[in-house]
């Protein structure tokens, strides 16, 4: 008789953080967050020289990007395909393999300077390869064709770090390279679709609980599909072109209609409950930050400020959206924000404000108290989460 994902998590026997994927990669994946943050100001006020092959400032980015992102992205994954595809979750070993995997890169990144050339990258570059075979497997094996478009992403995600990594070992500046553009790119692609998904569906959830009559748009129709396919457009000129004025206006116009997209799902109704208001604050800085890249680019603002409201700010507050979210739901708790969440989610709102400031009154006071914000807000999410992620759910 076929398992059930509840019977399949009850077998495990072993420790409580390996029962499903959300619960390694969510904590952990906070505490890089602000572990690496705290290096990073540490970088930049002199007071550390970090013994890897890249330079602070790239190192950064990819501790960022593919290391904090992609711990995200798959404790996202290894949580929602079982779900898409009715197949069992990944748990025990295997998933302890994974993620041991994911810390390797991790380390291997850091300290690079002291390894032989290429065998970061290698370490690296084989915890999304392997997840996305996992992702893969459970796909063709459940016939859930319509989340291949997910996968793909992943692939790219993952030739945007290779790509990082051939453009640091050929001497080129990677933190301003194609494949960290190409991974920005990706992963608001990433959100695009799958936030397309969840944050009406969970506003119409609340909305209906709430006795609210309004109601979002449903998801994916003409106009999101439409969107969708400027926006990868718009995204795709950047990438290549991120010079040119064309790739400005291009960038313009995605924020205007991601804006009259999300316009749609009725976010200004749901201030009441902070865990639904903050997916729609986090994906309104996806067209924010298109905006001011697009200004950007025709020399109206900084670039590197622009593109920190993507990545801190669509990014990050999407992913801290997402993981407490998911959290609290997985560990048996009441989908309501207390004031702790809503602390933390102040912290790294404010932390994006500090450094958008920076794109027009350019302090490195401003930068390390962004950076102090970041902290508080991650280290505030493993404080207040992890007590749920490290320990089985009352009664499973």
């Amino acid at each position: 008789m076929a398992q059930t994902s509840a019977e399949q998590m009850r077998q495990w026997q072993g420790p409580a953080i390996l029962s499903f994927g959300f619960r390694p990669f969510f904590l952990f994946g906070a505490l890089w967050a602000a572990g690496a943050m705290v290096l990073w100001i540490m970088a930049l006020s002199g007071a550390l020289d970090l013994p890897s092959r890249f330079d602070a400032v790239t190192w950064h980015a990819h501790a960022f990007l593919f290391g904090y992102l992609g711990a995200v992205i798959a404790g996202f994954l290894l949580t929602a395909v079982p779900n898409w595809t009715g197949r069992l979750p990944v748990v025990g070993w295997y998933l302890g393999g994974l993620f041991a995997l994911w810390a390797a890169g991790r380390v291997a990144v850091t300290f690079s300077a002291h390894l032989p050339a290429g065998v970061a990258a290698a370490v690296d570059l084989a915890f999304p390869i392997l997840l996305g075979a996992v992702i893969l497997r459970e796909i063709v094996a459940g016939k859930n064709w319509r989340n291949l478009v997910v996968l793909m992403m992943l692939g790219v995600f993952t030739l945007a770090n290779l790509l990082f990594h051939l453009e640091n070992a050929r001497g080129v500046y990677a933190a301003q390279g194609i494949g960290l553009r190409l991974g920005v790119a990706t992963v608001l692609m990433m959100i695009g679709v799958i936030g397309g998904r969840i944050v009406p569906s969970f506003t119409r959830n609340w909305l209906v609980k709430a006795g609210h009559d309004a109601r979002p748009a449903p998801p994916m129709q003409r106009l999101d599909k439409a969107v969708l396919l400027l926006s990868a457009l718009a995204l795709g000129l950047w990438v290549a072109l991120p010079e040119d004025r064309l790739s400005g206006a291009a960038l313009i116009v995605m924020g205007a209609l991601q804006a009259v997209r999300l316009a749609r799902w009725q976010g200004a109704r749901t201030a009441a409950e902070p865990l639904v208001l903050i997916l729609h604050a986090a994906y309104g800085l996806i067209p924010l930050g298109a905006l001011l890249m697009g200004i950007a680019i025709l020399g109206l603002y900084d670039a590197a400020s622009a593109q920190h409201v993507w990545m801190s700010g669509a990014m990050g507050l999407m992913t801290m959206a997402v993981m407490s979210r998911a959290t609290l739901g997985h560990t048996g708790q009441a989908l309501h924000a207390g004031a702790g969440t809503v602390a933390i989610y102040g912290a790294l709102f404010g932390s994006v404000l500090v450094r958008a400031l920076g794109g027009v009154w350019p302090e490195q006071t401003l930068y390390e108290a962004a950076g102090a914000l970041w902290i508080v807000g991650f280290a505030g999410f493993a404080a207040l989460y992890g007590p749920a992620l490290l320990r089985y759910r009352k009664g499973a």
